[in-house]
């Protein structure tokens, strides 16, 4: 079976959690059966309350077709997402690592320094994530669909701090990032109605405060937020933090 266009991560990072784990427990029960590969599309049938024939296109998941009730109605259904995950992992079984889902970015633990070509990867995801919180300038008709795609960036960017070691270049990482998303949402045209990239921010900060109780002295990085103004004082916490440090 040829490999489709789209990758595991791109799953994980387009639905909701639940939907995900609800796909996952059909992928591994083994109730997607007869999968067949058409023209640039795979179709199939998934065993829910009842079987349901079920067909994902080969350039993006999304683009499917289930006969269950959410699926008869266009929404993106656990039983299209299971047949994608077959689809991906071509019937193997998924890893550890595939299953973990990035909704918010989390402190690793890890007090260590970059590994060889880590931080260059890392910096790299992040150039990629930020390409999706873009400005907003299309009818009212595509909002949700650009809704989305915040969501998407802000999944993306929430994996790559993940994986980040504690350590000084991680933070100034991390501070930097939220500067730019500052920009995004101040003055480049970001559309944050419904506070997705907001909220990322916050638990950015967050996690650079779990960063300081491992490692106190990564406070002295948030001196440089003092010589800034931001649009939503989300470097409060941060600061408030460098100065207990110093007191």
């Amino acid at each position: 079976m040829n490999s489709p266009d789209f990758s595991l991560d791109d799953i994980k990072f387009f639905i909701d959690e639940p939907t995900f784990k609800r796909a996952v427990v059909l992928y591994k029960a083994g109730k997607v059966l007869h999968v067949k590969e058409g023209i640039r599309s795979y179709s199939g049938v998934v065993e829910g309350t009842k079987q349901y024939r079920v067909s994902v296109e080969a350039r993006n998941f999304r683009y499917s077709h289930c006969e269950c009730y959410l699926g008869e109605r266009d929404i993106l259904c656990k039983h299209s997402i299971a047949l994608a995950l077959y689809v991906v992992k071509d019937s193997a079984p998924l890893t550890q690592e595939d299953l973990k889902f990035y909704s918010l970015p989390v402190c690793s633990a890890d007090t260590r320094g970059f590994a060889e070509g880590e931080k260059q990867q890392l910096q790299s995801s992040i150039t990629k994530a930020k390409k999706y919180i873009s400005p907003y300038s299309g009818p009212s008709s595509a909002w949700f669909h650009y809704q989305d795609r915040l969501s998407q960036g802000c999944a993306r960017l929430s994996k790559a701090l993940s994986l980040m070691p504690i350590n000084t270049e991680s933070t100034d990482m991390i501070i930097k990032l939220l500067i730019s998303l500052d920009k995004k949402l101040c003055s480049d045209g970001v559309d944050d109605s419904n506070g997705v990239v907001g909220g990322f921010m916050e638990d950015a900060v967050a996690m650079l405060l779990d960063f300081t109780s491992c490692e106190s002295n990564l406070a002295l990085r948030f001196k440089k937020l003092e010589k800034i103004s931001t649009c939503f004082d989300w470097d409060k916490p941060l600061i408030e933090k460098l100065h207990q440090l110093n007191s």
